[in-house]
This record gives structure tokens, sequence and C-alpha cells, in this order.
């Protein structure tokens, strides 16, 4: 289907139909997400031989898991006999997976192992070398997060990445400043919400403008300085920025403090937490240089994982599920050497803050809900979203103080809003949407 009209960046100008039209759905599960790499799950949930993780790749089903060996691999979960799933667990540990149709079974490194009389119902003739499980194009394991592609022409990880990795080291390297170094607490949450995948993804690559949503939470005060759910010290004495990458389609919302900024207290109510948290951001300092006084908030990997590099430490992924609905999975992050009091502590805040029993991600599921419902009416689709805030504001250069970050950046410190980052978003899922192949991609 032709994107002439439906999404001009230049204008900021959106239509409703790139969020319910069927053709453009089936186009992007193709097109997207048969080309993009997309988060599968994290080391620490598969930690032994034999342990597996089921995930998915757009609306494939896929499994995640360590084979006997410890190598870490991701199969398409289908049966190459005739399609069934052979693994119908969210996870676990085993030897095989055993397709419940006809009995085929594979090892935990993909081969095909076992065919209900082979020799009477094949001979010599089946080549079981050449019927194992699908395995995807490409795996990445980066700070323990497993990223996968269908997509042999893809580039490697880090160059989808790019520039982004400085911001995206943000959620996944220790508190401290070390390099990587964190885990996942907890299994994951999973749940529906009656909305195209983009309204999430593009929410979380950088919407500033929503403060109204989450008021009540604000007032509540439920955010580890007891004075806002954010670290809203930390954050009212830096400078806001919205970054984004148009060419790769990443964004992330990032603050960047006063280089002569004092460490801000926090977690005042639990004296442990407190003293750890102050110990890891002496370190940082020492750590990190000039870049000690970066931290980040909400973002978006193109196409639909979703960090949030700030406490709570987070991994939204947005799993689409037809154009009127979505799967989200998110994850939770602490650093792995932590205190068991302090996981603890985090546990129960993670809990208060997002996923479906959180404050604030209630109130983006109602927003989105009534969104798409919006989007999808006869006479409201002959009308365009509005993208044009700070259209035109961004720098491809920022330097604060010597600190020079990556990225077209909106400094939005005094305006507090900007749609720089969601028509990054667009600029690339529009590319995704029209290139041919990855060499078009390239360019």
């Amino acid at each position: 289907m032709s994107l002439d009209g439906l999404v001009d960046v230049a204008r900021g100008v959106i239509s409703r139909e790139i969020f319910v039209n069927e053709s453009i759905y089936r186009q992007e599960l193709e097109q997207v997400f048969g080309r993009a790499w997309l988060f599968i799950g994290h080391e620490s949930q598969i930690p032994k031989p034999g342990d597996f993780q089921a995930s998915f790749m757009g609306e494939e089903s896929v499994i995640l898991c360590r084979d006997r060996g410890g190598k870490i691999h991701v199969f398409l979960n289908s049966c190459r006999h005739r399609g069934m799933k052979v693994c119908r667990y969210d996870d676990g540990n085993t030897t095989e997976f055993l397709c419940p149709y006809h009995g085929w079974s594979y090892g935990t490194d993909g081969a095909l192992v076992g065919v209900p009389f082979a020799k009477d119902a094949y001979g010599e003739q089946l080549d079981r070398s050449r019927w194992g499980l699908i395995e995807v194009a490409q795996m990445e394991n980066y700070k323990g997060t497993i990223w996968a592609t269908w997509d042999r022409d893809a580039p490697p990880f880090l160059d989808y990445l790019g520039g982004y990795k400085l911001y995206f080291d943000l959620l996944l390297d220790a508190w401290d400043g070390r390099e990587g170094g964190t885990e996942v607490i907890g299994g994951i949450h999973k749940w529906l919400i009656p909305c195209n995948w983009k309204f999430p993804a593009e929410n979380f690559s950088g919407d500033r403008y929503h403060g109204v949503s989450h008021r009540s939470v604000d007032m509540v005060g439920i955010g580890p300085s007891g004075k806002g759910r954010r670290d809203m010290q930390e954050r009212n004495e830096a400078r806001w920025l919205d970054v984004t990458f148009p060419d790769l389609g990443h964004s992330m919302i990032a603050f960047l403090r006063k280089h002569d900024s004092p460490i801000a207290p926090a977690y005042q109510d639990a004296p442990a937490v407190a003293d750890y948290f102050r110990r890891c951001e002496e370190e940082r300092t020492r750590r990190r240089g000039e870049l000690w006084r970066l931290f980040g908030g909400p973002g978006t990997v193109f196409p639909n994982a979703s960090p949030l590099a700030r406490q709570p430490r987070t991994l939204a992924v947005w799993h689409p599920r037809g154009p009127h609905q979505t799967e989200c999975w998110r994850i939770y992050l602490v650093d792995a050497d932590a205190p068991p009091e302090v996981k603890d502590f985090l546990r129960h805040y993670y809990i208060r803050y997002s996923g479906p029993s959180g404050l604030t991600e209630q109130d983006d599921m109602e927003n989105w809900n009534y969104a798409h419902a919006a989007s999808r009416g006869t006479v409201a689709r002959q009308h365009p979203y509005n993208y044009e805030m700070g259209l035109g504001r961004a720098t491809e250069s920022f330097e604060d103080h010597g600190l020079k970050l990556p990225g077209r950046i909106a400094d939005v410190t005094v305006a507090n809003a900007s749609e720089n980052n969601q028509r990054g978003f667009y600029t690339r899922w529009r590319q995704f949407m029209e290139a041919k192949s990855w060499a078009d991609l390239k360019r």
C-alpha cells in the first residue's frame, strides 16, 4: 500500500490510517518485523544448559534457549513436519522439544533427533540434517540482552544501534558505571491493550507532553526521592533533551545534569538502599568522567523495544497482535551484584510504578486505548494527527561544557516538550515500509 499522503514527517502530519489499516499492518509484519533487529530476552532468564524462554518476533513464536553445551539459540517455535508448536510453555528446562502432533523431537541445539517409525516410514531418504528447527539469520548477545533478526542482510547489531548505544547503555550498565552487570529480576509482566503497537512505541520514544495524564501519580509521590514519582530534584536541575536518530529510528528522553551538580539523595526512607545508591553515584562520577552527568528516561529501540533507563529500569516490548491489539511484555533490571535488600526494595517500587499494576502504566493504557478507538471511525480517519511540535528546532551537534552528545537533539528545558523523537520514529518507519531490501535501508 502506498504511504503517499499518509506520513509527511517534514510537515509534521501523520494519517490515522497507519494505525488501523489491515493492509498496512500486514506490510509491517513483512517489511519491519521481518527485517529489523528485535529484542528476544535476557541471558539471565536462561542461566543453565537446557533452559528456555518463549518469546515473539512480530507474530512469530520463537524459543530462546541455551543448549546442552551452553550456547544460546533463537529458533522458530514450529515443527518442520506440520508446523505445530514444539514448545508450549513460557519457560523451563528440557533436554528436547517434542512436537505433540506427530512426535518429531529436537535437541536444544535445534537438531532433529527423533522421528517416530523413521525406518519404516522414511527408510533412508529422510536427511535429518536438513529438517532441524529454523534458526534466526543473526543473533546478538549485547550486555546480556538477546536480539535477533530474520534478515541475513541486516547490518550487525552494533551498527543497527549506531550512536544510540551511548543512551541504551544507561539501561544496561551497572549503576556505578561499570560496563554491563544487570540482570532480570522476577518474571515478565504480560498483558493486552486494544491499540496498535505504534501508540506505545511512539509514546515511549519521547512523549513529555502527556504530564497531565500522570498528575495524580505525581501527587502521590511514589518516586525514589519521596518528592514525586521520579527523581524530581535531579530532573528539575538538569537540561531536558529529546534525542533521536532518524536514520536509525531510535529515540530517548535524556537529562544532562549541571557540570557542578551535587549528587541528589534518593530512597531516604530506606537507609541501606540510600547508602548503596550514594556509593554507586560516587563511583559513577569517577568512572564516567563528564558522562556521569547524563541519565536517561523512556525511549524506543526501533521498532518495538522501549527501555526506561532511569529507576525503575525496565525494558518493554510491544508485540503486534493485529492492527487493533498489542501484547505488552515488560522485564525489570537491577544490578546483578546489588544486595538482596536493594533488589527487594526495587522490586516493590517497580510493581507500583510500571506494568499493568503500575500507576503510570494504567494512565498510559487508557490514553492508547481511546486514541486507537478514535482512529477507527469513518470520519475520524479523514483527519490526520498533528506532529508539528518543535519542528525545525533540533540540532545535529549538541555540546555542553565540552561534552558532545550524538543524535538529533532538541533542548526542551524551557518548552518542556517536543515531537522531535516521534518524527524520528516515523521517518525510519516509512523507510522500512518503502525499502525493497536492506541495501535500500543502508543508503
